[in-house]
């Protein structure tokens, strides 16, 4: 065996993504408070090295607010330290990552409660109202 062949190679790479990611992130909340719709990042579509989502996780904390909802399996809407930043995970029911996004808005859009669901709640609240005579 040959000395270089007894050396153990450990190769790890970055993409260098991580700080323009943060970078943009700012940006958007920039644009946010200038009252520019949010914006939303696809993390699954950037290309990350082994590691790197981990540290943008940690760059980014976790703030006071953590929401769970359960659509086709279940997603985990996270606060993180910055307000306005939004760590979005899904999952299918077997529990693996399908998507994953940070939101840069006041609130993500799966907390938003949607026009027709808001309706049919005013129908049932109405009809309630309607059987109850007291």
């Amino acid at each position: 065996m040959s000395a270089s062949e007894a050396i153990s190679i450990r190769a790890e790479y970055e993409t260098g993504n991580v700080k323009p990611l943060l970078h943009e992130i700012r940006h958007a909340l920039e644009r946010l408070l200038k009252g520019e719709d949010g914006t939303i990042i696809d993390m699954r579509a950037l290309p990350l090295a082994p590691g790197e989502e981990k540290r943008i996780e940690e760059a980014l904390g976790e703030g006071e607010v953590r929401a769970e909802l359960n659509a086709l399996g279940p997603s985990v809407i996270l606060e993180t330290s910055y307000p306005g930043v939004w760590l979005v995970t899904h999952r299918n029911t077997e529990g693996e990552i399908i998507g994953r996004q940070i939101e840069v808005t006041f609130i993500p859009s799966l907390l938003e409660s949607q026009p027709e669901d808001i309706r049919a709640g005013l129908a049932g609240l109405e009809n309630e109202l309607a059987e109850d005579p007291a």
